[in-house]
């Protein structure tokens, strides 16, 4: 208990829940399951609860730690170094982008700021008509989402939004932008603001709270703080034979010089859009084709601040509730890149690392905290014939890390989405706005902001572009000459091995993903389950 608010993963490991912490471990673990688990993000989540429902012996593997409301304290020094990958400060390899990923239990639904969207149905025709994917229509994907929002309590937000929020609403009213309410996955939401850093208060139907704990009670078993190295194949089949990993000190990242072993009937590869391809790679599984790892996509996101004369606390109240899909749907699909407007709730620490700046000239910006605004626009990459994505990699040491270069065609979007942004703004009423570049300046009206942004360099690390997104790398297609798994997730050359997240799209979404991703890992954990069950 903290307070009077219950913690579920508390009481659950109280009563008796299975759960193996590798911090604690005194020597090498030997493990077997019907199903083994690799991440517990959205994919991995549901497919816990799917199996283990279906009486599946079910081993969930995570290398973050197992944390809960009784650990989150809305401080951003506790909880980037604990619920994110490289303590929330992961680039790509010319540090062009910063990508934000969830690194515990839960994954990426623990910190995530709970903005659910359906995959649109523009993207699913694409798929279907460029990828083969017949199966994935409109149609066919409703019972999933229908059944992943109902489970986890995803529905508009019913409160009005807060003032960051109501700045992006007021400019598409001005400028006559079509613009709606965000669906979120909570419950009984305490509108605190501080979703990046864990629910104190159980709202935020994550993994955490949701489908892990009714794994966990039906008898599924985590072991958390366990880095999976690479999984070795059966010389003598296309199988999956074992998945050999590391064990993981208090901190989450140094090895104890224990490992561990699991053996499992079906291996299913839910560690993310640069973890799962790293994984193979490490694996030396990568498919005949050359594909893994290959056209991973990421939402770039770029930004635009603006001072209101009102104050706006972008730092309290739920984070994003109003989105405009307007620019979206300005070109063609496979034209110049379309983008999405939200805005990011704004905290000191990230803030001082995102915003262009340094000394007194950037503390001077964050001292009007209070009246500050940002706007992010979501570019939708994979599309057009150049943007194909980026390519995860391996350092020297095993780790991964994605190249994803900056090209004319997401430069042209960045440089778009910034005049938008700023139009928008003053629209709504600021006094200054700037992209974030670091050769912007704060300017005092849209005809002063549209000359500079068109005067800006295009370039790595003066532009400030970040993303939370990362999707592809494991494409699902009808051809194993030209994607990785086939329209279940199932790896098309590895017959126990199924890929449950967000690494199997053929392009990004367009909308941010963990809804699609619920969807498409129940759709499939489902016909998993049934299989499993003849066998």
């Amino acid at each position: 208990m903290t307070g009077k608010i219950p913690d579920p993963v508390r009481a659950g490991l109280a009563s008796g829940w299975k759960v193996l912490d590798g911090a604690r471990q005194d020597k090498d673990l030997s493990l077997e399951a019907d199903v083994a688990i690799i991440g517990s993000g959205a994919g991995g989540g549901i497919a816990a609860e799917v199996l283990s429902r279906a009486g599946l012996k079910v081993l969930l593997l995570e290398e973050g730690g197992l944390y809960s409301s009784s650990d989150f304290r809305l401080l951003e020094a506790k909880a980037y170094p604990e619920l994110y990958q490289e303590s929330a400060s992961r680039q790509t390899l010319d540090k062009g982008i910063t990508v934000l990923q969830g690194r515990t239990v839960g994954g990426g639904t623990t910190v995530n700021w709970t903005s659910s969207f359906r995959t649109p149905p523009d993207t699913l025709l694409w798929w279907q008509e460029n990828h083969g994917l017949a199966t994935l229509s409109v149609e066919g994907m409703r019972p999933w989402f229908d059944k992943a929002e109902q489970r986890l309590g995803i529905g508009p937000w019913q409160a009005d939004p807060n003032g960051n929020n109501l700045v992006l609403e007021r400019g598409c009213q001005a400028l006559g932008l079509r613009h709606a309410r965000i669906a979120r996955n909570v419950k009984g939401c305490w509108n605190l603001g501080y979703c990046g850093m864990g629910c104190p208060t159980n709202a935020k139907q994550s993994m955490l709270v949701t489908c892990i704990p009714d794994a966990l009670s039906h008898g599924a078993r985590l072991l958390c703080r366990a880095r999976v190295d690479k999984l070795l194949a059966d010389p003598g089949g296309k199988r999956i034979a074992s998945i050999q990993g590391s064990l993981l000190g208090a901190d989450g990242n140094t090895p104890t010089g224990r490992r561990f072993s699991v053996r499992a009937r079906q291996v299913v590869l839910a560690a993310g859009a640069i973890g799962t391809p790293a994984i193979m790679l490490r694996s030396g599984l990568a498919d005949a084709a050359g594909q893994t790892g290959k056209r991973t996509f990421l939402h770039p996101v770029a930004l635009s601040a603006a001072l209101m004369p009102e104050m706006v606390e972008p730092y309290n109240g739920a984070p994003q509730t109003v989105y405009s899909d307007h620019y979206m749907h300005t070109q063609p699909l496979d034209g110049p890149l379309g983008f999405k407007l939200e805005v990011p709730p704004i905290h000191p620490l990230l803030a001082s690392v995102t915003f262009p700046g340094f000394g007194i000239e950037q503390l001077q910006l964050l001292q009007q905290l209070p009246h500050l605004h940002a706007t992010l626009a979501l570019l939708r990459d994979g599309f057009h014939p150049d943007s194909r994505g980026g390519e995860v990699k391996l350092r020297g040491d095993g780790s991964p890390v994605l190249d994803y270069p900056l090209n004319d065609v997401i430069w042209d979007g960045v440089r778009r989405s910034w005049l938008a942004m700023a139009e928008l703004q003053f629209a709504a009423g600021a006094s200054l706005a700037m992209p974030l570049h670091e050769r912007a300046q704060p300017v005092s009206s849209w005809r002063r902001a549209r000359e500079m942004i068109e005067s800006l360099p295009l370039q790595a690390l003066q532009a400030r572009l970040v993303s939370a997104h990362v999707m592809g790398g494991m494409a699902m297609g009808d051809d194993p000459a030209r994607s990785v798994l086939d329209d279940w997730g199932n790896h098309w050359e590895w017959r126990n091995l199924a890929v449950l997240d967000g690494s199997i799209f053929p392009t990004s979404v367009g909308a941010n993903p963990q809804l699609s991703i619920y969807a498409f890992s129940w759709r499939a954990a489902d016909r998993l389950a049934r299989e499993l069950a003849k066998g």
